[in-house]
């Protein structure tokens, strides 16, 4: 029986990566697309590497029923207007990837796998994490969990155009991004709430800034994180906790060697890499924003909902070079 599936703003680019995952799910049936903005084009005019792959049409209606899972790629602060007015069946799954539900309100289960995949496998709502915050969170929570974390965190982060969405901005334009580099929200970015809240359950007592600086970079998809805060310890026993903490976690990889951007880049992995230089931990790691960031990430948690391999669907080959 495959599962009967919706997916809600399937035109952007957080859309169009759950469609290009989908259409190739074998425990999964789409059975309708919706966009208000595309209604009653083909999917493949929007997203044209899909011909051959599907032949579905969007349509601007909502069915509710016969739906086993719907996710919800509609702009931040629209969710939650959408739900109210679209009631699905109590026994629905839906994954939620804007930041409405972050804060796990309205009886969302915030959808990092790697922290709360029990919590994950029982939920009916699933809020799923922000790009940098996976990227953040994932390199820092074996450390947060372990106590080292005395005083605030420095990092900083660099992300892909692709992470501003598909409408253009000034700051989004090729004309703009190319041979550029800038900083936007310092210390202020909107998912530092959401990774606050995963640090204090994983240490009651968290209450440490993390003064983070975001970085537009002049590179289309991937975010590169860097963290680091004074560490006593020697850098092997870094690496073994860390390899301790995500022994079950399959998309969660420590290597043993330096990683590059490009590794992680059209896969669900967030590979990490622990170093100790002058008194400090140093903590890098590499997610592709679409994927581990979003669209991959909500996968993983459909697959976590129905009680599938975490990884089906999602064995995806990096683009390496």
């Amino acid at each position: 029986m495959k599962i009967r599936t919706a997916i809600i703003g399937a035109a952007g680019y957080t859309g169009g990566e759950l469609l290009r995952l989908l259409v190739h799910h074998p425990n999964c049936e789409l059975v309708y697309v919706h966009s208000n903005s595309q209604k009653g084009k083909k999917v493949t005019q929007s997203h044209p590497d899909l011909l051959g792959d599907t032949d579905l049409v969007f349509t601007n209606e909502v069915q509710t029923e016969g739906i086993d899972a719907v996710f919800l790629g509609l702009p931040h602060g629209q969710t939650k207007g959408f739900l109210e007015k679209h009631d699905f069946n109590p026994d629905t799954i839906i994954i939620d990837l804007s930041t409405d539900f972050r804060d796990e309100s309205n009886g969302f289960v915030y959808g990092l796998p790697e922290v709360n995949k029990d919590k994950i496998k029982l939920a009916k709502k699933i809020a799923n994490p922000g790009c940098f915050a996976t990227g953040i969170q994932l390199a820092l929570a074996p450390a947060i969990s372990k106590g080292w974390v005395k005083d605030n965190i420095h990092v900083s982060g660099i992300t892909g155009s692709t992470g501003a969405g598909k409408g253009l901005s000034e700051t989004s334009h090729f004309s703009y991004r190319l041979s550029n580099i800038s900083v936007y929200k310092l210390f202020t970015h909107q998912h530092l709430k959401e990774i606050k809240q995963t640090f204090s359950q994983l240490k009651e007592d968290f209450n440490k800034d993390l003064l983070f600086v975001p970085y537009r970079g002049n590179f289309s998809r991937g975010i590169w994180i860097t963290a680091y805060f004074p560490f006593a310890g020697q850098a092997e026993e870094a690496i073994k906790a860390y390899k301790e903490f995500y022994k079950d976690a399959p998309f969660a990889l420590v290597s043993e060697n330096e990683i590059d951007l490009k590794q992680a880049v059209n896969t669900n992995k967030c590979l990490i890499y622990v170093q100790k230089e002058k008194d400090q931990l140093v903590i890098y790691s590499a997610i592709d924003n679409l994927l581990k960031g979003a669209s991959g990430q909500a996968v993983q948690n459909f697959n976590l909902a129905f009680d599938l391999d975490e990884k089906t669907g999602l064995n995806l080959k990096s683009i390496a070079f």
